[in-house]
């Protein structure tokens, strides 16, 4: 079972900016399709953002998340970032990283089968 790390959440002010960080352990990220989901109370896990395998450059957004977040690896520390700008309240979830071992994105938390505990991201004045 892969173990994934998510860390970086908070309370921030409509407007701010936050990084989350997933990471792993005894195994690289690298090689595996990344995707970042987010879940609201009393709403299903949706999902965020995902980056291929293998790749820096293919990404897919959620239209609610297009323009304000931005997804991206760094394989030297074994980490995928979700960097989130212009936060609104409704972004207000708890984020979940997942790992799936297929070359191609997905929306579906279903298709992705690790998963870290999760960090609360709050956006609230």
């Amino acid at each position: 079972q892969l173990q994934l790390v998510e860390s970086g959440g908070g309370l921030v002010q409509p407007g701010g900016s936050l990084r989350l960080s997933c990471t792993a352990s005894g195994f690289t990220l690298n090689y595996y399709t990344i995707g970042w989901f987010r879940q609201a109370p009393g709403k299903e896990r949706e999902g965020v953002s995902c980056i291929r395998r293998s790749s820096g450059s293919s990404t897919n957004y959620a239209d609610s998340v297009k323009g304000r977040f931005t997804i991206n690896r760094d394989n030297a520390k074994n980490t995928v970032y979700l960097q989130m700008s212009s936060l609104k309240p409704e972004d207000t979830a708890v984020y979940y990283c997942g790992a799936r071992t297929g070359y191609y994105c997905s929306d579906g938390p279903l298709d992705f089968g690790s998963w870290g505990q999760g960090t609360q991201v709050t956006v609230s004045s």
